[in-house]
């Protein structure tokens, strides 16, 4: 019974880490292009630059002295986290460029594609199984993200001069872009279940902060080569808030895109890739409640209509989980013999 609720409460955790990273970074990106930021690489590495804030957490996190966590194989882990972060800059990068390229709504509405990507790699990769309350969540938040995205399209504000040659490529980049997250999302969740193995903590911070680390140097090696890095004292006397404001708004988003991949990864961790990108497409239409109060943007009938749809396929995808698991308790106490009723009835309460 413990162990039930604990695990419930790791797994509530994870999702508010989830939740308010992402939506916090979200804002904050919004933040820095309304205020004259537009260097590509500059934002690519807001995504991963923040790692070193995890190394408090990882400190404090006791360290296990079990056999399992001696038998890791570092030089198959090591070549696995290169992978990973080095698709993870790639990724970041197209989605950069996909923003740049599009209006908004457009780039957010072809990013809620990543979720049925997602479905048939984890299908493929990771063994999912899927049912009808799993297909009504998918087909919920995809048609909530997909709401918000063509009303926002029809804002005067999001009008984009940018000619159709490079809008078709932003909408391939943000379409290879979705793709390719969803993909690492799966490799992360079959690189838990074949190779680290470890039920910790531990685990799930150092995944992120290693990846996020060959994240930020593929980056930084962009930054350079691009030569992108000349302009940036340019863009930092040009910010709107200031030079101040300009490196705290980086350096805030940097932490909060952390938590927000905490949250994912640990997600990852406990239930699976598609459950946690259930929760970041939750996530999409929570933004715009948040722009009202800090931005005044307008909170109208079909906002509202897209954020209720989130939350209806939230739910109906977490009571799966609930089903899930009393179906697991239901065979586990009829193998042992114990009479089924009572136990099913103590956790229900």
């Amino acid at each position: 019974m413990l162990r039930h609720w604990t695990w419930w409460l790791v797994v509530a955790i994870y999702i508010l880490l989830l939740l308010a990273g992402q939506t916090a970074a979200t804002l904050l990106q919004r933040f820095y292009y309304n205020q004259g930021g537009n260097s590509k690489w500059m934002q690519t590495l807001t995504f991963s630059a923040g790692f070193p804030i995890l190394y408090i957490p990882l400190l404090l996190t006791p360290s296990t002295s079990s056999s399992t966590e001696a038998k890791q194989p570092l030089i198959k882990i090591s070549l696995i986290y290169i992978a990973i972060g080095l698709i993870t800059t790639a990724d970041s990068l197209m989605y950069s460029y996909g923003l740049l390229f599009l209006t908004v709504s457009t780039y957010s509405l072809v990013s809620t594609t990543q979720l049925a990507f997602n479905a048939v790699f984890s299908y493929f990769i990771n063994s999912e199984r899927f049912t009808l309350l799993t297909l009504n969540s998918i087909i919920l938040l995809i048609f909530s993200a997909a709401i918000l995205g063509v009303h926002s399209d029809q804002d005067p504000s999001s009008s984009s001069n940018i000619s159709g040659g490079k809008y078709v490529l932003g909408f391939l980049l943000t379409l290879a872009a979705s793709a390719t997250y969803s993909f690492i999302l799966s490799l992360m969740e079959l690189t838990f279940q074949k190779v680290i193995k470890r039920q910790t903590v531990k685990a799930v911070l150092e995944m992120q902060i290693y990846t996020a680390l060959v994240s930020t140097v593929g980056a930084m090696v962009g930054l350079f080569a691009s030569k992108e890095w000349k302009g940036l004292r340019q863009e930092m006397d040009g910010f709107g808030k200031g030079k101040v404001g300009y490196v705290m708004t980086l350096v805030w988003a940097s932490v909060a895109w952390q938590v927000t991949n905490v949250g994912l990864v640990g997600l990852i961790f406990k239930v699976s890739s598609l459950f946690s990108n259930v929760i970041s497409t939750l996530g999409t239409p929570i933004v715009p409640v948040f722009a009202v109060f800090l931005f005044h943007d307008k909170m109208d009938g079909l906002k509202i209509i897209s954020l209720l749809l989130g939350l209806w396929g939230f739910t109906s995808y977490f009571y799966q989980h609930y089903i899930d698991y009393m179906d697991e308790k239901k065979e586990e106490l009829q193998e042992s013999g114990r009479p089924m009723e009572n136990e099913i009835s103590t956790v229900m309460k």
